[in-house]
């Protein structure tokens, strides 16, 4: 039987919470389960395993990121939506760098498509639609767009930009202006 409080949701928070305080890849069910202050066993009322524990703080982490992300982009077009859009991503990355990760699971593809992977990509495409590339333009657009963000924050998460003369803050908004200007003059095929 489960214990009184304890549910799914509860549970996937902890991990989640706890993911950013240790690393994604540190989050066990036992890690869990002391912070929640009950056995292993109480979990599995709740999660199959770690995989699934894992899968349901992807799938939350997800769902936070688009919604940031959506709420950023509202009412914005061109460059303002390239840059809020970006924004919000990098700020989720450097708050919730557990959760990040997790965002990054490669996930069942059932899973996926009831997540909000989905919404990710609309929304960058939405982004692109301000520039007008069409495909095949469109995919390595958006491609070139996640590489970017998700190289930066990487970079930016591990410490790669510690002890520079520039601070991060001043190359992320060059960056994001030379992603404006490509985007802007598009090479043609």
């Amino acid at each position: 039987m489960a214990r009184i409080g304890l549910t799914t949701q509860r549970v996937t928070f902890a991990a989640a919470d706890l993911a950013d305080e240790i690393g994604f890849e540190a989050v066990t069910v036992s890690a869990v389960a002391r912070i929640l202050g009950v056995r292993d066993a109480s979990l599995y009322s709740h999660i199959k395993n770690v995989r699934d524990l894992r899968t349901r703080v992807a799938v939350l982490s997800l769902a936070e990121l688009a919604d940031l992300v959506a709420s950023a982009l509202a009412g914005r077009a061109g460059k303002d939506a390239l840059v809020a859009f970006a924004n919000a991503y990098r700020r989720y990355a450097l708050e919730h760098p557990g959760r990040y990760a997790a965002a990054l699971l490669e996930l069942d593809p059932e899973v996926a498509a009831a997540s909000a992977a989905g919404r990710h990509a609309s929304m960058t495409r939405a982004i692109l639609r301000g520039y007008a590339l069409e495909e095949p333009d469109q995919t390595d657009a958006v491609r070139l767009l996640h590489s970017v963000f998700h190289g930066y924050v990487s970079l930016e998460c591990s410490g790669g930009f510690r002890n520079t003369q520039r601070a991060a803050d001043a190359s992320w908004s060059r960056a994001l202006d030379a992603l404006d200007a490509v985007l802007n003059n598009w090479p043609p095929a």
